[in-house]
């Protein structure tokens, strides 16, 4: 297994470059000596990233352009790695951007307290680096799975990113569907344990008598049944983040054993008298009103208040409805990529879901839009699509709505191939009405033959609905095989 960091040491005078390598091999430190003409080739082809080199302690130089041409390329290399000097005098009048390019300079002989002060400085420095770095290249993408931009969906997200790199205990409330274990995972992966297991446990899920094995294990012939040993879910969590979803669900026994657990940081496994270390961050979520529970004795005063370190509330769906709109986005897309189908709603059929009080929350949202995608997979939902609960707006007014749509859509498109941006208006006039009428009779019979009269598909080259393009086809008297096509679609679906 190669080492997690290095020491590069750059010198060309190979006794020199012999007894550095074994002072620092002394200090458990893990060198690679290379010459200042070939460094970089044999650091990136051994090493590879410049993240993996803790320092960099240059010696003797007879490189091209002597020691100041050595560190610029190690700064076009990685311009934030620690670079030590042996010799001070060897840096006199450097400008000042070149000197402050340099962690440290030292003197020959090195001593012992001299270079362990060296590391450690180069070691804090470049840790300080990386978290900043690591900080800075995930805030754009900080958290995206929250789709929403309501003021309640960020005032969550900015009390996550508050907490998710500390060791603090999280209790989040909301109401079922909310995406708990959403925030939970995202706090995981975003903190100092994100290279950890990430373990869920449904404490409503499990039996009451099976709760205390599945949580700290059990060794072998504990109890009837029980004939090897087995690690629990805080022992699959070391190290990592243990999720207690519905901790509200937990027997009163069970709390007992927790609240120890929270407090001295160790349990005992079922059978067992002998206490490993937890090791892990606890995350617990629950739908109930612990307080009540408490006034009635079900749950725990102590325990509460141990979990209830950092809380965070998950507001429903029906209080940040302005996100429906950016939630269906964000579902319809994960199904396009499966595979699943590509639907879009109409502006009335959104607006008819944001009048729904959504008691299932978001999960009510990505169940209704799957059922959408199967029945109607590469379809435009509108309110007649919708399920009847779902419909708070009449299909008149739909289409009101959705022809105005068009209109002020239409207003910012390009003109079609073959139709010039000004038509000329002839000098007796006409019926401007009797005119689209026309054009769009023409339209449709030509989208009709290009289909091979086949309904739907003339109405995906229009970008109509199907039911739409029936009635105007019945309006304009092309209906002569439309009642016969629209009944073997239906049929063949």
């Amino acid at each position: 297994m190669p080492p997690d960091s290095y020491v590069l040491l750059v010198d060309d005078c190979p006794q020199s470059r012999h007894d550095l390598r074994l002072i620092l091999e002394f200090l458990g430190e893990e060198p690679f000596p290379v010459a200042s003409t070939d460094w970089q080739a044999l650091v990136e082809k051994q090493i590879g990233s410049s993240a993996a080199v803790k320092c960099v302690i240059i010696g003797e130089c007879d490189s091209p352009g002597g020691l100041a041409s050595l560190v610029e390329q190690l700064d076009a290399w990685d311009a934030h790695v620690p670079v030590v000097v042996i010799g001070r005098d060897r840096v006199v009048g450097w400008p000042d951007y070149m000197r402050q390019r340099l962690l440290s300079t030292a003197e020959l002989p090195l001593t012992y307290n001299q270079l362990l002060d060296i590391l450690h400085r180069a070691q804090v420095y470049r840790e300080v680096f990386d978290e900043g770095l690591r900080k800075h290249q995930r805030e754009p993408n900080l958290f995206r799975s929250l789709v929403g931009t309501s003021r309640a969906i960020q005032s969550v997200r900015q009390m996550m990113k508050q907490v998710a790199d500390t060791e603090a205990t999280v209790l989040i409330l909301g109401d079922s569907g909310t995406g708990k274990e959403v925030v939970a995972r995202n706090l995981h992966y975003h903190s100092r344990r994100k290279d950890a297991p990430f373990v869920p446990v449904n404490c409503g899920a499990i039996p009451a008598e099976l709760l205390e094995s599945e949580l700290f294990g059990h060794e072998k012939g504990a109890f009837t049944g029980a004939i090897t040993s087995r690690a629990g879910r805080f022992e699959l969590a070391a190290g990592g983040t243990l999720f207690l979803d519905e901790i509200g669900d937990m027997p009163m026994n069970i709390q007992v054993k927790l609240l120890r657990v929270l407090q001295e940081r160790t349990f005992e496994r079922v059978g067992s008298n002998k206490p490993p270390q937890a090791d892990v961050r606890v995350i617990a979520a629950t739908h109930k009103n612990l307080e009540e529970m408490i006034t009635r004795g079900e749950f725990r005063e102590d325990l509460y208040y141990r979990l209830h370190v950092f809380p965070i509330e998950m507001p429903p769906l029906r209080e940040r409805i302005e996100d429906l709109p950016l939630l269906l986005n964000e579902l319809i897309t994960r199904l396009e990529n499966e595979k699943r189908g590509s639907i879009r709603f109409s502006s009335a059929a959104i607006m008819s879901l944001c009048k729904h009080p959504w008691p299932g929350n978001v999960r009510e949202l990505a169940n209704l839009v799957e059922r959408m995608a199967i029945m109607h997979p590469h379809g435009v939902i509108g309110v007649g699509e919708l399920p009847r609960k779902f419909r708070y707006v009449d299909d008149d007014n739909e289409d009101l709505r959705q022809l105005q749509q068009e209109q002020d859509d239409n207003a910012w498109r390009p003109p079609l191939a073959g139709f010039s941006r000004s038509v000329g208006l002839p000098p007796e006039g006409l019926d401007l009405r009797e005119h689209l009428a026309e054009l769009e009779q023409s339209l449709i019979q030509q989208a009709l033959d290009d289909a091979n009269f086949v309904v739907a598909r003339a109405a995906e080259r229009l970008r109509i609905r199907r039911t739409t393009l029936v009635e105007k086809m019945r309006k304009y008297g092309m209906s002569r095989d439309a009642e016969t096509t629209v009944g073997r679609e239906a049929s063949e679906d």
